[in-house]
Parts: structure tokens; sequence; C-alpha cells
């Protein structure tokens, strides 16, 4: 079973290489979409065998979806990887021998994702696993079209789950964690504002059967229950559960660091981004007046466009402009 292996990358230097390598036993077109690197993230890709272009970024789910459109891919199956991401041995050789195996109505492999932090294992805490469509087959799947929180979505079969490692471990240090949940809270809060007041259709088509039943579990906990609580009460109840009954404790010290930024002090960001954003744009009525605030509030460009298609499922939807 050939595979395309697709990396989104904008100065990754530091992880490019180990990516790459824990993929070129299996994967037999390695593809880098770069958006404007400074660094040596290009060289470094090319030098390792990988097809390099550059296209200019706007999101993940923009910019993944335009790779899935655009570049020639030539695998029968296709690895969605982060460039901070590795997939572990004893993965990589679950998917070279069981892949060829799967029946043809399987169209999706999940993975079970572990999260490093400070070279540690966040083992607790409901981190683990994080079970993640990333491996279906080409022309059977699509990323959806959000701000934050994208997953991959199949059609036309089933999806199956692998056991083997597969890890998210950024080796910047907690300055550059910090700044990108910043940049996240923005994006989330822009998600939330759609919610509430409905600027643009929302890509919701995620479910047990398009990705995992874990996914779209906490997609409707989150939209149908979270969003709706004062972010003053349920940030500080999310961070609790997670750090308490979830065991979030027992990842010790650097544990409490990541439970404590990414559980609660990231969540109570959002919801005051949110609350921003929502006072700002409370004296308009219109909803492209309220877009054109939002652009020019966020740095965003958002524009509610006319009904298009959402390839693969039938359905109709509004897409933001970006």
């Amino acid at each position: 079973m050939n595979i395309t292996a697709i990396i989104l990358t904008h100065n990754e230097a530091l992880h490019i290489e180990r990516a790459i390598r824990s993929i070129q036993p299996f994967a037999d077109q390695i593809c880098v979409v770069d958006s404007g690197s400074t660094d040596r993230t290009t060289a470094i890709a090319e030098q390792l065998g990988a097809e390099v272009c550059t296209h200019p970024f706007v999101n993940q789910a923009r910019q993944f979806q335009w790779a899935l459109d655009t570049l020639p891919i030539r695998g029968q199956w296709v690895l969605r990887l982060d460039a901070d991401e590795i997939i572990e041995p004893d993965l990589a050789r679950e998917i070279a021998e069981r892949l060829p195996r799967l029946p043809a109505d399987v169209v999706g492999v999940n993975f079970k994702r572990k999260h490093i932090f400070m070279d540690r294992w966040v083992r607790h805490g409901g981190r683990y696993p994080l079970v993640m469509l990333r491996l279906w087959r080409h022309g059977h799947g699509r990323i959806e079209d959000r701000w934050m929180d994208e997953h991959m979505v199949v059609w036309g079969g089933r999806t199956v789950t692998f056991d083997g490692g597969f890890a998210d471990h950024n080796l910047n240090d907690l300055c550059y964690f910090v700044d990108k949940h910043n940049r996240y809270a923005t994006r989330e809060a822009i998600e939330v504002l759609n919610q509430r007041l409905g600027l643009f259709a929302r890509d919701e088509v995620l479910n047990a059967r398009s990705a995992s039943l874990q996914a779209s579990v906490r997609r409707w906990a989150k939209e149908r229950l979270y969003n709706r609580l004062p972010f003053t009460v349920s940030a500080p109840l999310y961070f609790l559960w997670r750090y308490v009954v979830q065991l979030g404790f027992l990842d010790g010290r650097s544990g409490l660091v990541y439970h404590f930024l990414q559980g609660g002090w990231y969540r109570f960001l959002v919801g005051a981004r949110l609350m921003e954003l929502e006072r700002a744009v409370a004296h308009l009525h219109d909803k492209a007046d309220i877009c054109a605030e939002l652009s020019r509030l966020t740095g965003h460009r958002l524009v509610a466009q006319p009904t298009q298609a959402a390839p693969g499922t039938g359905e109709e939807r509004l897409a933001p402009r970006h």
C-alpha cells in the first residue's frame, strides 16, 4: 500500500528531521508544505528526500486542504503529520504490516496520540489516549473547515484504530508554548462566537463514523455543554476535573504546569478573549459589519461566502473567506 505523508511547516528546523525520519520506514512520498520559513526547515526536508512546496498560510485547516486539493498525491493512503509529532517504531511496523491487510470497507485509521511536555509523558488528566484520525484512503477524506480544533473526517466506509506509539513532542520552551496558545485562543474565540451568532455556517460533520467516537464525544461536550457556561466557572471546573478527578496530579510537577496552563489558563484565556470580542461587536447587528470588525480586531479575514458543497458529505455549508 503506497502512503503519501503531508507535513505543514513554518520554522520547524528543530523538528522536521525527526518527523521525516520517523515515517521514512513506511512512507513512499513525503510532501512538506511550508508557509515561508526563515530557518533551514525546507533545506533539511529536501536533503531528506521530501517534496517541498510553499503556500501562504491562513489557518491549519485551509493549508492542509489546499495540500489535499493541489499536491500530486501518488499514495493510495494519505497520512497527516504535524512537524512536532513522531510516529514511533512500533506504530511504523503496525502500519507497514496491518495496512495492506485491511478490508476494502476500512477507509480511515485512528492513532492514539500521547503528549510529551517538558520531556515527560502526560499520562493522566484525560490526555491519553487522544484518538485521532490521521491516516485515510486517498479520495475518502478531508479536513474540517474550522478555525480551531479541526479534525480529519472520512466517508464511504468505517475506521479502525492502531495501538502503536504516536507522540506530540514539541521541543520549544514555555515562551513558545504560551505564545502559541495565545494565538490559539483568538482562533477558538472566533469559533465560539460563530457558534453563538451564526456569522457563517459551521463545518459540523464530525461523528463516530467520520472520525473517532472519542473525538465526536469531546466535540459534543465542548460545544453543547462547556461553551454554554460562563468561562469564570467552566475554566476552573475543567482544570479541577482534569487535575483531580482524572488524576492529573499523578503527572508530577511538570504535569501540574501542563494541566494548569493548558487546562486552566488557556481555557480562561479563550473565555476572556471571547468576552472581549463579544463586547466589541455588541453594538453591531449586520453580520457583514460584525465580520469586518472581527477581522480588524483579530487580524483574520472573516467574510461569509456563498453556499458551497462540502466534499464527500453531500451537505451544503457556508465557509469563512480568508
